[in-house]
């Protein structure tokens, strides 16, 4: 996803210790970030910045709405967003760390831009798969849905049954 400007925070105005931003996530970001899922929606999120000479502990808090489509009926589904994450900076302009927490900046870095753990946090508070809760469905899909499901188990093929008979004499 795109660094959108908004969501920038320059760091070194501040003075060590706890700082907090907040930014409102509306169609724009969801227009923005690519995902057909997402409709649309309003997300606050909350940023926590804890600044020290060698690091800047970021902690992400995102509740709010998130439009999206049901997985079962195709309606329109509002999903009650919550989302929290962790993103350690560390400005020393040391090595790349593998630890995906922790993201080192150039010694000449003078702000970081969230858009993109903003959009991690949000695509990790979502399930994988996105349905009403029960009897919340369109009814007109239910009753469809209802005539298609199959109530039996289908009988195993009989070749089967041949085949462990044979595997067992063989072990014999």
């Amino acid at each position: 996803m795109e660094a959108i400007q908004d969501h920038t925070i320059a760091f070194t105005g501040l003075k060590d210790g706890e700082h907090t931003f907040h930014f409102v996530l509306e169609q724009p970001f969801f227009d923005a970030s690519g995902e057909e899922e997402w409709e649309g929606g309003r997300v606050d999120v909350e940023v926590t910045l804890d600044k020290s000479t060698y690091l800047l502990v970021c902690n992400l808090h995102a509740t709010g709405p998130v439009q999206l489509r049901c997985d079962r009926c195709n309606a329109p589904l509002e999903f009650p967003l919550d989302g929290k994450q962790r993103q350690i900076f560390s400005l020393t302009g040391g090595e790349e760390s593998d630890d995906d927490e922790l993201v080192t900046l150039s010694d000449t870095a003078h702000s970081i831009n969230l858009t993109h753990y903003i959009y991690e946090c949000l695509r990790l508070a979502l399930p994988i798969r996105h349905v009403h809760a029960p009897g919340q469905c369109d009814p007109e899909v239910e009753k469809v849905l209802e005539r298609l499901i199959v109530d039996h188990e289908p009988t195993p093929d009989p070749r089967w049954e041949v085949l462990k008979e044979l595997k067992n004499k063989e072990s014999k």
